[in-house]
């Protein structure tokens, strides 16, 4: 078993195979070691093991280190869908079994039930297992990088919206002690709209008798308005304005939120 690259999160794998008895061997662009694993100047060396795991900053910087040489890939490198899609091509082109994966928690949550690894492309891996909870999401190699980028898409979009509604309740003196503990109680009750939203997008039926678009559109216009007077940047909320506005002109003012997905398709 080989690991290419070890930053925190590579450094990471490789101390949890190793946790789980693999025999494990390590590459890393600036030399570096990890007990109980055998370290290696040169990527070849490591690629004479049966599986090799990367976990690099980047496919362009794995991408020149790829060999057919290789037995079994497992990326972990974090990329996009069209990365990992012709990534798959070019291991399918040089006999590679080929495992994508994206890792769905931080180092230190590695190797344990909390670190939950989206994977796809080749159905099952053992040495996944090591790593966390293995989640496989179909044949297509497109798949977990779609699903990771997706997924920390929604964690960016909240965390920059706490951080707006932060600056903003603060302008008043409101402290984070304060605040808090309501914004986590809204996020779980804004969650359960998610469902029944995902199935409008599905079915583009966006009917509704609870929360018309034009009334949200209103509201963040109040909310740029706010952020405005108290002298904050209005980026978030204007962005989400506009999205919302131009929804609103295509006719949608009288539909359900998820409609505003028509716009995002375009």
């Amino acid at each position: 078993m080989s690991v290419l690259g070890l930053g925190r999160m590579g450094s990471a794998l490789a101390t949890a195979l190793v946790g789980e008895g693999y025999d494990v061997t390590v590459w890393n662009r600036t030399p570096k070691t990890l007990p109980g694993a055998r370290s290696v100047a040169t990527p070849e060396e490591a690629f004479e093991t049966d599986v090799v795991v990367t976990c690099l900053s980047t496919y362009e910087v794995q991408q020149p280190l790829l060999s057919k040489n290789i037995k079994t890939l497992v990326n972990l490198t974090s990329g996009t869908p069209e990365q990992a899609r012709a990534t798959a091509e070019w291991a399918r082109q040089h006999g590679v079994e080929y495992v994508d994966g994206v890792i769905m928690a931080v180092p230190q949550q590695i190797g344990t039930e909390q670190a939950r690894i989206l994977y796809s492309g080749q159905s099952t891996h053992h040495v996944l297992d090591a790593f966390g909870e293995p989640v496989h999401l179909g044949e297509d190699a497109r798949l977990a990088a779609l699903y990771d980028l997706a997924l920390l898409g929604i964690m960016w979009s909240v965390f920059g919206g706490y951080l707006q509604a932060q600056a903003l309740v603060q302008t008043a003196g409101v402290t984070p002690q304060q605040f808090t503990p309501l914004a986590t109680d809204w996020l779980a009750t804004v969650g359960t709209f998610l469902p029944e939203m995902g199935e409008q997008t599905a079915h583009r039926n966006y009917e509704t008798e609870v929360s018309a678009l034009d009334i949200n559109v209103e509201g963040l216009r109040l909310l740029t308005r706010a952020n405005e007077e108290q002298g904050l940047d209005v980026t978030v909320p204007q962005a989400l304005h506009g999205l919302f506005q131009r929804a609103q002109s295509n006719g949608h003012g009288a539909h359900s939120i998820a409609s505003v997905i028509e716009e995002i398709r375009k």
